[in-house]
């Protein structure tokens, strides 16, 4: 998969300890919009998506993370690669955590499913929003200014789905 791009917040300690939790993100594009998460406490905006789990293989993550964030059922004949974005910063508990993010294409089925959230998504009120790409990197440079209510590894999100959301209206796969 190609590399999209690296974020290196080189604010950890080298030579400590070291988590590793890749992930799959769905990027869902329909009528010009992109099905999006927001977290209506935080105001901010996400591609549904999240950890893969021991075991499961990549295509099998996106759908069921998509589906649990989202409620959107993937067409998985429909899934394409799109790109790998490298996370390498401090962790919450450990020294560094190193997060590579696969960003795939992909369709979804007519209607929504129900979300199946985790607590802290729960708490954070995410929901399904159909948005422009513009939209949700406005709203997520917006609340990346206000680091006092958002944790390290949120402000580094935010920078990550804005690059990405970038890059898809740089590309000519979503216009504004």
């Amino acid at each position: 998969m190609r590399l999209l791009f690296n974020l290196d917040k080189k604010d950890y300690r080298e030579g400590g300890s070291v988590g590793v939790r890749p992930s799959v993100r769905g990027i869902i594009v329909r009528g010009g919009k992109i099905a999006m998460v927001r977290s209506k406490k935080y105001d901010y905006y996400k591609f549904p998506g999240g950890g893969i789990e021991d075991g499961e293989d990549f295509v099998d993550a996106l759908i069921r993370e998509v589906r649990e964030e989202s409620g959107l059922c993937v067409v998985r004949s429909s899934i394409r690669e799109y790109g790998l974005v490298s996370r390498k910063s401090r962790g919450k508990v450990e020294d560094i955590f190193v997060q590579d993010n696969y960003y795939y294409l992909c369709e979804v089925e007519e209607g929504c499913g129900e979300q199946k959230l985790d607590d802290y998504e729960e708490e954070e009120g995410f929901t399904l929003e159909f948005v422009s790409a513009h939209h949700a990197i406005v709203l997520n440079c917006v609340e990346r200014e206000r680091k006092e209510v958002l944790s390290p590894q949120r402000v580094v999100m935010l920078e990550r789905e804005s690059g990405v959301l970038r890059l898809l209206l740089e590309e000519g796969i979503v216009k504004d």
